[in-house]
């Protein structure tokens, strides 16, 4: 396995969130390689990368300075591969990682849900892959422009390629956290996206519609259903916000006065934050909802059990088509039958 940092990072999927970690690598001193689509290339080309956050740093990368490529370049050798494509497209992407680079190059899949990296694995086993998690929201807020929007620190399993890469990613602003069995993370990083559908659906800015008890009682039926499967599976999921994770669906079930005072630190969220999910509905792309709430409905489906709040989410987020009506909070409550 390679553990050079020698080579070029590479970009296997130039979103949101490909956008906003190359680009911090590329303005930390990296050379970076994007790959991704026409829509997202042809805004970069002519606009130039912007990256902003909640702290209100900025930085601008121009058009000239970024090399981007709708397909993984021919020869090309990089020290490291993130994988940032949505999780309906991880095989395809591998394939095309696989016939093109060096065997062994190692890969972390930077994607949401759990099983990312062994889909990976299975269609391009040549590769060296590792599973990487990201904490935070980016949305793009136009042309080339991608902002983030929460806080957090990356987390991955342990590995030589990334302890070799670790200055830069500090350097870059994403320290990066490595962990001998990631998969406690994931499902702690999952049981918070499973506000992603709420998000999406309620047509809010992810502030106000956490400030709204409805959305907020919606989310913590969705936890609570998943802790309860958690708990017959044996898995202990791992605190990766402010409180640990069985705390979050009290805190999200009290009244909105006393949960603005003590979620104040899962509130430091701007004015621009939204769920990736939402864009993509607003779009009509194809959503992540199944690496989300359908990892949910799986985990109980294996144990011989039902995961009904869960699967009637992954149901909702399927049928929505761009510019439906959003989904009150009362109607959802109603439609959840909580």
């Amino acid at each position: 396995m390679k553990q050079t940092t020698a080579g070029p990072v590479l970009v296997m999927g130039a979103g949101a969130i490909g956008c906003h970690l190359g680009g911090s690598l590329q303005v930390a001193g990296a050379s970076v390689v994007f790959v991704g689509r026409a829509r997202v290339l042809a805004a970069l080309r002519a606009q130039g990368l912007t990256l902003t956050d909640l702290n209100r740093h900025r930085a601008h990368i121009p058009a000239a300075a970024l090399a981007l490529h709708d397909a993984v370049p021919a020869g090309l050798a990089p020290s490291l591969v993130l994988l940032t494509v949505k999780s309906g497209a991880t095989a395809a992407a591998a394939a095309e990682l696989a016939a093109a680079l060096p065997a062994d190059t190692p890969v972390v899949s930077m994607q949401n849900g759990l099983n990312n990296a062994a889909i990976a694995r299975a269609a391009a086993p040549a590769l060296h892959w590792v599973a990487g998690m990201v904490p935070f929201n980016v949305a793009e807020l136009g042309p080339g422009h991608f902002h983030r929007g929460t806080s957090g620190a990356l987390a991955a399993q342990d590995d030589p390629a990334l302890r070799a890469h670790a200055a830069l990613f500090t350097r870059a602003g994403l320290p990066l956290r490595l962990h001998a069995d990631l998969r406690p993370v994931q499902w702690g990083k999952l049981l918070l996206n499973l506000n992603n559908p709420v998000n999406a659906l309620s047509g809010l800015p992810l502030r106000r519609q956490l400030m709204e008890r409805g959305y907020r009682r919606c989310l913590a039926a969705l936890q609570d259903e998943a802790l309860s499967l958690l708990d017959h599976a044996g898995i202990a999921p791992a605190r990766v916000a402010a409180l640990p994770p069985r705390w979050l669906p009290t805190l999200l079930r009290l009244p909105t006065p006393l949960f603005r005072l003590l979620a104040a630190r899962m509130l430091r969220i701007d004015a621009n934050a939204r769920s990736s999910m939402a864009d993509d509905l607003a779009a009509g792309r194809p959503t992540e909802i199944d690496a989300l709430c359908g990892e949910v409905v799986r985990l109980a489906l294996a144990r011989g059990l039902r995961a009904p709040l869960n699967a009637r989410m992954v149901a909702a987020v399927q049928s929505a088509q761009p510019g439906d009506a959003a989904m009150s909070a009362r109607k959802m409550t109603l439609f959840l039958g909580i």
